[in-house]
């Protein structure tokens, strides 16, 4: 925990707040109101490129249409700490979300991208994705959390329109 790559699961925990996670099938879940809307959080404990599993599982388990499915991920391709909300796409090479889209069957659900930058020579990509975020980065890291925490709230109180709308600024 506390790499690059976990900053899906970092948003996630911003969301529950002091809410327990329970060690469930295929992931931690923990549930959370946020107004009138009930959110089911889902860190999955497959590995990336077998996520499909978990949110295929979870979905079928909580009743959640595909409408209803926000992903939460990394971006290398996005400036650190930017946010990017779509109501569909392509992987992108992201092996987490090539899985989902074959485990489901479709790309016609929403994702947020959470930027971690580009900054590491050629041929280090992966080392940088699974390294750990820079002393200006993590003091950062709080307030652009917070924000994309809020952009899930808003996904799932007001329409993903709205979300890309209050979020996906440059």
């Amino acid at each position: 925990m506390g790499t690059r790559h976990n900053t899906g699961f970092m948003v996630a925990d911003c969301l529950a707040g002091d809410a327990a996670w329970e060690d469930r099938r295929y992931g931690f879940v923990t549930h959370v109101r946020v107004k009138n809307q009930e959110l089911v959080l889902l860190k999955p404990s497959t590995f990336v490129n077998l996520s499909g599993y978990a949110v295929r599982y979870w979905m079928q388990k909580e009743k959640i249409e595909l409408p209803q499915l926000l992903v939460v991920v990394d971006d290398l391709s996005l400036p650190f700490g930017s946010i990017r909300i779509k109501p569909k796409g392509n992987a992108a090479g992201h092996n987490g979300l090539r899985h989902i889209e074959t485990t489901l069957g479709t790309e016609e659900y929403a994702r947020l991208r959470f930027g971690i930058g580009h900054d590491f020579p050629q041929g280090s990509q992966v080392d940088y994705v699974l390294g750990t975020f820079s002393e200006e980065e993590k003091a950062l890291l709080p307030e652009r959390l917070n924000q994309a925490a809020e952009a899930v709230k808003a996904f799932c109180l007001s329409g993903i329109d709205f979300a890309m709308n209050h979020y996906n600024k440059k």
